[in-house]
């Protein structure tokens, strides 16, 4: 009786989950005039939804999967050369604003009392190395 529990039950638990080629999601390069997003998506009209949540003015130039799993940027390509530092103050500025580069240098300067452009320099460094 209890063989036939465990069975019944294992069977209806697998039966719940899906194939496991059906829960990893391709990676997505999504590209407008202003910025290149990369998401997990299941197709490309879904990924072009992500862009519009986030980026509702921007318009889808180019749409790109990615063959892997990951996306690698060059740091030279970004002019990136030798150690970087990011700020995790700066970085959880940009976080709280949403991308938005005004907004996040404000956060910034209150937060640390930094004045201008000690604040636009540091926002915007740690933007170039990702946030």
């Amino acid at each position: 009786m209890l063989i036939t529990f465990v069975e019944h039950f294992l069977t209806f638990v697998l039966n719940q989950l899906k194939p496991f080629s059906e829960i990893l999601m391709p990676l997505f390069e999504i590209e407008t005039h202003s910025h290149i997003v990369i998401a997990w998506s299941q197709d490309e009209e879904g990924a072009r939804g992500i862009l519009y949540e986030y980026y509702p003015s921007e318009e889808a130039i180019r749409i790109t999967q990615r063959p892997r799993d990951a996306w690698v940027i060059s740091k030279s390509a970004l002019g990136i050369n030798g150690k970087t530092d990011p700020c995790d103050t700066a970085r959880d500025c940009l976080s709280k604003a949403a991308g938005d580069k005004v907004h996040a240098i404000r956060l910034y300067m209150q937060q640390t009392g930094t004045d201008l452009d000690q604040a636009k320099k540091i926002i915007e460094s740690n933007m170039v190395i990702g946030w």
